[in-house]
């Protein structure tokens, strides 16, 4: 089979096959110091990576200086998570050079494919926040934004995930073990970060208080930069990652004395603020370790942005003109904080001048409507941590409360509620309300979410603050999800409607009028059976588990959480394998049901529901009487390139979140787009999805969040539903005793009574019912190929709403107000 095309645009460089076959021989020998001959695949990769990096330098230096002469307002992204997955690949498309990149390396005995599988996922983040960062990176670049990313280079990402006797058992991710082609250290770019100590007071000349910070610690933030380019254009912006570094690098007096260990330790214990993406957050110790590390992030990013401003502006005043900071959900919230440290201390602004400033720069993005969600720090961690923050946080609390005062007199409670500090739980710093307080806008992901926060979880900033929330839907790239994860599906379609998809996702509407073609639906499954025999290969190499690339794959792959409802899903497998079992076999479409995602290393509940649908897993799949009818999948180490992999040859895409509790979600637009239908709840996305594709369309079922409301306001009792199915009784039965675990017949014990005497928070048993219903209309309709394929054609060509380039458009235009800056070859 020939390797289907890419869309790529025409460079403004030389990038002829000849031009960079050159350029990969001469960095094999000159910056990989090999031969041919004695090449490695990771060498090939190393000489790759090198020969694209050249053309995204040129465009980088070029976009800088483009930036300092124009002198635009710029955008700072400040995430904890930047889950960025392989370069190699998305570079090369973007910057016009992988056919010429794959031609070359074709003249010199090497595939391309096999030199992508040699990149280590620059796994920064974990799950849906890290990817959607990622992805408005890509945006902003494609659309010659001035934006720019801020994050940690964590030295280990999140964790490699090995499933061992069916549980998920952590190993560390050591993605930088053969370094990092992609990056660039800037030693140049050091700030201190300081932590604990306490804070004096005195007047100054003028006899304003002054505030001093002493008997601190001082941890150095280091920069290390890594290019993001746009698509078909020729700005690359930037991803400022920040390194811990120690102030003492080697104690050698005690090295001399004979204490070799005590001579790093110091080095050692500092730099473990940049070690691990996300500790272990269930020990005192772990969450300080959290704390620090997203001040440590924020204070590096925040003096950043004020030496960048003020090396061309000496008025502060025109903060707000050139600076515009999105805090990407509340980890980066204490920025708020930092920045009136840095105006009030550093540069000696008084109070309402600062913070007039301050909330002309911030904007918030909730990504949560749970309330455990929400980061709330104990006050006297804070006060021992960071000192002076809490102390500015006291005061914008105390001025914020004294204006709701004014505004809603006597209303106590109000005040309670609102307040940054919460009293009640005790006392912690929430760190959403400081959010709230100190952003000019605040947004949620999803039209239903950004409602729930104006009448649930915020209603009463919304009565203080009309007018300061809205909603952005997020959005995902095409130009990763579809042109590099897809090429197969990226020609077909560009083969009828042209390329220009690619940069403007709304041209798939020309796709629709093609559902009614008969020969374009045998392509198109065509495209969809080739990419399951891929899955299908890889599911073999990573499970042992052989799967029928002939049966419906139904995929949900995501973040293990109770509120997604992975035990939902088994309880649907677990009714198929009694169906099958108990000779009701006549007419059930044949299933492959593909789970993926991690657990939290500390969720023990989402760690027991891994082994669980392993076990599942193990005996469905070696049931003689199932066969081919079932098969059940856990796809290990769930990360982006595995979910490029998955997303192409899934065919049913399972959304079936709690009404209410997914903010978004972005899985459902990148299967949608891949040619999945959904089955789904009416929760996050899914709503705007079905608005877009059409009731008929998608496979919705489930409670709504009114009536989540009404069900619980009623008393919700899940016996009601158990004792009311039979099917439902059995499959909780065989969890409950043990038929999954003979070994150890009360393993899954506490599951069944999470979902029965512990109450069902998240409502499996009540939507059980209407569940597998949907579960029957998707097979029967599996059944007709070609109703199933228009429908899926359907989906591809109206999901051009969920492109995250109409997403930051939107930022640009509603929150940032910002301009493109116009690029300007310079060969």
């Amino acid at each position: 089979m020939s390797t289907p095309k890419k869309v790529t645009y025409k460079p403004f460089r030389r990038s002829d096959q000849n031009s960079i076959e050159n350029s990969l021989t001469n960095h094999l020998m000159y910056t990989v110091g090999k031969s041919v001959k004695a090449a490695t695949g990771h060498d090939w990769y190393d000489t790759s990576a090198h020969t694209v990096r050249d053309h995204l330098i040129e465009r980088w230096t070029h976009t800088v200086d483009n930036n300092l002469e124009q002198d635009p307002k710029r955008i700072y992204y400040l995430s904890m998570e930047f889950l960025i997955g392989r370069t190699l690949s998305n570079a090369a498309l973007n910057l016009g050079v992988e056919p010429s990149l794959r031609a070359g390396l074709l003249a010199l005995g090497q595939e391309m494919e096999h030199i992508e599988e040699m990149e280590t996922d620059a796994a920064l983040g974990n799950g849906g926040l890290g990817r959607l960062a990622a992805c408005f990176l890509d945006s902003m670049a494609t659309m010659d934004l001035p934006g720019m990313g801020y994050g940690i280079r964590y030295e280990y990402g999140m964790f490699n995930q090995r499933i061992e006797n069916g549980q998920q058992v952590e190993h560390p991710d050591n993605w930088l073990r053969y370094g990092n082609p992609w990056e660039f250290q800037r030693p140049e770019r050091l700030y201190p970060v300081r932590f604990y100590g306490h804070i004096v007071k005195f007047p100054d000349a003028h006899g304003h208080v002054e505030h001093r910070w002493v008997d601190s610690e001082t941890v150095m933030a280091m920069a290390y930069d890594f290019p993001v380019p746009g698509f078909n254009t020729e700005t690359v912006n930037n991803l400022r990652l920040w390194a811990a570094k120690s102030t003492r690098e080697f104690d050698l007096s005690s090295f001399n004395a004979g204490d070799y260990i005590g001579a790093v330790v110091e080095k050692d214990i500092t730099e473990n603020l940049s070690k691990v993406l996300y500790p272990d957050d269930s020990s005192l110790m772990g969450r300080e370790l959290r704390l620090k590390q997203e001040y440590f992030f924020v204070s590096a990013s925040v003096q950043d942005i004020l030496t960048r401003f003020l090396s061309r502006h000496s008025d502060l005043n025109q903060l707000s003109e050139k600076v515009a900071i999105q805090l990407n959900d509340t980890h980066p919230a204490v920025a708020v904080a930092e920045m009136m440290h840095q105006l009030l201390d550093k540069h000696h602004l008084d109070w309402d001048h600062a913070w007039r400033l301050v909330t002309g720069i911030f904007a918030y993005t909730n990504h949560t409507l749970m309330q455990e969600a929400l980061e709330a720090w104990p006050v006297e961690m804070f006060e021992r941590v960071l000192p002076r923050h809490l102390e500015i946080i006291y005061e914008i609390n105390h001025r914020f409360l004294a204006q709701v005062n004014h505004c809603f007199p006597g209303d106590a409670g109000l005040l309670e509620r609102v307040s940054i500090i919460d009293e009640s739980h005790g006392r912690r710093v929430r760190m959403a309300h400081l959010a709230v307080v100190g952003s000019h806008t605040v947004n949620g992901v999803a039209a239903i979410h950004s409602e729930l926060l104006k009448t649930v979880l915020f209603l009463d900033f919304q009565r203080i603050f009309p007018g300061k929330f809205i909603n952005v839907t997020n959005g995902i790239t095409p130009r990763r999800w579809l042109n590099q994860c897809n090429p197969r599906l990226t020609e077909l379609i560009a083969s009828r409607i042209g390329a220009g998809f690619v940069r403007d996702l709304s041209e798939l509407k020309k796709l629709a009028k093609y559902a009614e073609d008969a020969g374009f639906r045998k392509e198109f499954r065509a495209v969809k059976q080739a990419n399951k025999l891929y899955l299908a290969e890889h599911i073999g190499q990573a499970t042992g588990i052989r799967v029928d690339p002939d049966s419906l794959f139904d995929v949900q792959a995501k973040r293990i959480h109770e509120y997604k409802r992975q035990l939902l899903n088994v309880l649907h497998v677990i009714t198929l394998y009694n169906r099958i079992r108990s000779g009701r076999a006549n007419g059930i479409t044949p299933r492959t049901v593909i789970f993926g995602g991690k657990a939290a290393p500390g969720y023990r509940t989402a760690k027991l529901i891994i082994r669980l649908i392993n076990n599942v897993a193990g005996i469905v799949n070696n049931d003689p009487a199932v066969g081919n009818l079932l098969k059940v999948v856990f796809y290990p180490n769930y990360d982006v390139s595995t979910a490029e992999k998955i997303f192409p040859a899934s065919e049913l895409s399972e959304q079936i979140s709690t009404a209410g509790t997914e903010a978004s979600g972005t899985g459902n637009m990148k299967m949608a787009l891949n040619g999945a239908l959904t089955i789904g709840t009416m929760d996050g996305a899914n709503i705007e999805i079905c608005e877009e594709v059409g009731d008929d369309n998608i496979f919705i079922f489930g409670l709504t969040t009114p009536e989540v409301a009404d069900l619980r306001a009623r008393g919700y009792n899940p016996w009601d539903y158990y004792n009311g199915n039979a099917e439902l009784r059995q499959a909780l039965d065989m969890i409950g005793n043990g038929f999954f675990s003979v070994e150890q017949s009360d393993r899954y014990r506490s599951l069944f009574d999470n979902l029965t005497k512990n109450g069902d928070h998240y409502l499996l048993l009540a939507d059980y019912a209407s569940y597998i219903e949907a579960q029957d209309r998707v097979s029967a309709l599996y059944q007709d190929q070609e109703e199933w394929t228009r429908r899926a054609i359907l989906n591809v060509a109206n999901m051009g709403k969920f492109s995250s380039d109409r997403t930051i458009q939107e930022y640009a235009d509603k929150v940032w107000k910002v301009k493109p800056v116009s690029p300007t070859c310079p060969l």
